[in-house]
């Protein structure tokens, strides 16, 4: 039973991972605080639903098909509507203030959008819904296949972000942007590939949430909450600590869930973020300010 619930705790913070390292790279290295940022992963989602049930394409091709779209979309947004916010910026401060209005409207555009595609109805698709045995434990394997995604997502993320010149490039910036560019980074450039990474990252997400959740055009602020306390948890900007945090949340919250009360679990998914910011006010692996 203890196993059971380890497991699918794994898996569920696991996809919280996943989903706040694109949150992660937006705010650590471009400093936007995307609110619509939950809504593409819904819409992610959608588009995975739709491959399915209308033209019966796999999910998993959708997850080479969705994020790619995805990418070139926020790229395009960062550029058209983001960019002309950050040259206008005196500071970092002013433009995280900026980008949290403009992406608020962003977040009605889309959710907008999806509400009059889908209604406000709940989807969900049956896709590898089988259960599988691992050391007497049952979980199933549509879970299992998104854990695994997950980390093999996560994992070229990070080797893409120490082991390339563009991933270097791309980490100087959220240390120092005003030094990267003494040492010739274009920094605009590397912010607007960090947004559009960040993009594809949730949207792949949002494929393989869909594999196994229900969800409607109104759930994006739920994700959206949900990845800014696991960014904050872990420490802004960096990804090992949103690794470490979205773990502790998903066994949190499976632990809350079958041995307390499930009513209680938002409650406990809250007092371990408020315990952590009074612990390590910057994060679990976050750097403390000077």
């Amino acid at each position: 039973m203890l196993f059971e619930v380890t497991l699918s705790g794994v898996t569920l913070g696991g996809m919280y991972a996943l989903v706040a390292m694109g949150l992660t790279l937006q705010y650590g290295v471009a400093r936007i605080m995307n609110l619509s940022y939950g809504e593409l992963l819904v819409a992610a989602a959608f588009a995975a639903f739709s491959f399915y049930t209308g033209v019966a394409v796999s999910p998993l091709v959708g997850l080479i098909v969705v994020p790619p779209l995805a990418f070139a979309l926020s790229f395009v947004i960062y550029r058209v509507l983001l960019q002309p916010l950050v040259r206008r910026a005196r500071t970092r401060d002013a433009l995280e203030v900026d980008s949290i209005l403009a992406t608020f409207g962003l977040l009605f555009v889309i959710q907008g959008v999806m509400l009059a595609t889908f209604g406000g109805a709940y989807y969900s698709y049956s896709f590898l819904a089988v259960p599988v045995q691992i050391a007497g434990a049952t979980v199933a394997a549509n879970r299992l296949l998104a854990l695994v995604l997950a980390v093999v997502i996560g994992v070229g993320l990070y080797l893409g972000l120490t082991r390339t010149r563009i991933g270097t490039a791309v980490r100087a910036v959220a240390v120092d942007p005003v030094a990267a560019e003494l040492v010739a980074i274009d920094v605009r450039t590397a912010s607007a590939l960090a947004f559009a990474l960040g993009g594809a990252l949730v949207a792949a997400s949002g494929v393989l949430v869909s594999m196994f959740l229900t969800f409607n055009a109104n759930l994006g602020v739920v994700f959206t909450l949900k990845a800014l306390v696991v960014v904050i948890m872990g420490g802004v900007g960096n990804l090992l600590g949103a690794l470490i945090a979205g773990l502790l949340l998903g066994l949190v919250e499976n632990y809350v869930a079958v041995f307390v009360d499930p009513g209680l679990t938002l409650a406990a998914t809250y007092a371990i973020f408020l315990i952590v910011l009074l612990v390590r006010p910057q994060g679990i692996l976050g750097r403390a300010s000077r």
